[in-house]
């Protein structure tokens, strides 16, 4: 097993040829803010963004759960455009059970659909199981967030049971929990189809 400090290397600067990963930064608050303001983005989140408010309150969490060690908050660029796409973040970072989570997962309009969230979960699954030799990489998400599901079916995760009535939702809905997972034993088959999955993206991306 490595003997790696979580709190101190979760975060890093995590790149291919089509997105980068970086910590979040006070500097990326006007750029995250410029493409947060969707409110399609914010459906199955357990918080909204609707106001500059909710936006300075959204933005300030991320940078104060980042400096604690709580999450790793990740801002993801776009290289093709260079603009900010999203957010994804490591958290409930078990490090003496291997374990930690992939989530608090968002994407602009223009970015879904587009392989962002592919190459990006790509990018952290790697850092997880390469760097920080995780055994278990857990996902969740809202049983009613069809799109997310098979967005984790479509990277290989597992899909392994529902916890009922998890928590509330604005609105006051109460969400019903889908866990995924990925264990370190599944790494290089799943490693293997994203990097399918990421030539043949790229491949169709060029013109004839």
């Amino acid at each position: 097993m490595k003997t790696i400090n979580w709190t101190q290397n979760a975060a890093a600067t995590l790149e291919n040829d089509r997105v980068l990963l970086r910590p979040v930064a006070e500097a990326d608050r006007e750029g995250v803010r410029a493409v947060a303001m969707d409110p399609d983005i914010w459906r199955y989140f357990v918080s909204a963004v609707e106001t500059d408010t909710d936006f300075e309150a959204f933005f300030d969490a991320n940078l104060a759960d980042h400096a604690a060690g709580r999450r790793a908050v990740y801002v993801i660029t776009d290289k093709k455009s260079g603009r900010i796409a999203g957010s994804m973040s490591f958290g409930n970072m078990a490090e003496a059970d291997r374990r930690l989570e992939i989530g608090w997962s968002w994407l602009g309009r223009d970015f879904r659909g587009q392989g962002v969230n592919h190459w990006a979960k790509a990018l952290l699954l790697e850092h997880a199981f390469e760097v920080l030799d995780a055994e278990r990489v857990e996902f969740k998400t809202d049983i009613l967030n069809v799109q997310a599901r098979r967005g984790l079916s479509n990277i290989g995760a597992t899909e392994e049971g529902t916890l009922r009535s998890f928590n509330f939702m604005p609105g006051g809905r109460r969400r019903d929990a889908v866990f995924y997972s990925i264990l370190r034993a599944e790494w290089p088959q799943v490693r293997a189809a994203l990097a399918a999955g990421r030539k043949a993206a790229t491949k169709a991306a060029v013109p004839a």
